[in-house]
């Protein structure tokens, strides 16, 4: 029986596993952005194509295309504000944990046609499917499904440019090369970013790539940057005497004797 049992081990290891129809392969136009004092936006292009297997045949049905771009994960807090007695005062607050910082989605027909919402939602497809994890004040988890503070976050998020969510924005080249443009904002952190570029068939999904970018300051505002979080109390010291001296140097060019 042991020597059935280890033929059989022996042969399912040594049975192929089915190749995959489709393969995906993306390159970002860059691989550092570099921000320096005039940097005012930037944009990232993604090409790429979709690799079949020779014994493939063509689908009848068109690929939908998903690329995203998450930042680094952050923590933050969203706070509602009541107006008490005549002043407005926090009444509430949600604190989102490891969120993206940065977040955009490119596809080449609309979210809705790309897959099913449990799919979307599995893949973060689409700033409706984005997870939030949520934690009320202390370390309890919050209970999900406050629409408010959610749509706060969002809003806030999508009003600085960091949250984009662009239908349409991949381009198909011919049937297989395909290109997406992303735009990067002024205000984006520092870090490492991801790119993830899902490919979709009739809502089911087919293949995946990966890739990473790296967000970092030069010069002077690296310089600064590093300062400020490596030596912080340098960092104040440096700034009052220079606030001190700016001030003594106003004193004197506008003295009236």
């Amino acid at each position: 029986m042991r020597l059935v049992l280890g033929l059989l081990a022996a042969l399912a290891l040594a049975v192929p596993s089915p190749a995959r129809a489709e393969t995906l392969v993306a390159v970002p136009s860059t691989s550092v952005v570099n921000i320096s004092s005039n940097f005012a936006g930037t944009d990232i292009t993604v090409f790429g194509s979709i690799e079949r297997d020779r014994a493939t045949v063509s689908r009848a049905s068109e690929y939908h295309l998903a690329v995203m771009m998450f930042g680094p994960r952050e923590t933050v807090v969203t706070r509602r504000k009541e107006r008490t007695f005549g002043l407005w005062i926090n009444r509430g607050a949600r604190t989102y944990v490891d969120v993206p910082s940065f977040y955009a989605v490119l596809t080449n027909v609309p979210i809705a046609q790309v897959a099913t919402p449990e799919v979307l939602k599995r893949y973060q497809v689409g700033i409706e499917h984005l997870l939030l994890p949520e934690r009320l004040d202390g370390d309890a988890p919050a209970e999900p499904g406050d629409a408010g503070f959610r749509s706060a976050f969002l809003r806030l998020k999508l009003r600085t440019g960091l949250y984009h969510e662009l239908p349409g924005a991949v381009s198909f080249l011919t049937g297989n090369l395909f290109r997406a443009t992303i735009p990067i904002p002024a205000n984006v952190p520092v870090g490492t970013y991801r790119i993830e570029v899902r490919l979709f068939q009739e809502g089911v999904p087919l293949a995946e790539q990966a890739t990473s970018v790296v967000v970092s300051k030069t010069g002077f505002e690296q310089f600064t940057y590093d300062l400020a979080f490596t030596q912080p109390v340098v960092y104040g010291i440096i700034t009052v005497l220079v606030a001190l001296f700016t001030g003594w140097l106003a004193g004197v060019i506008f003295r009236r004797d």
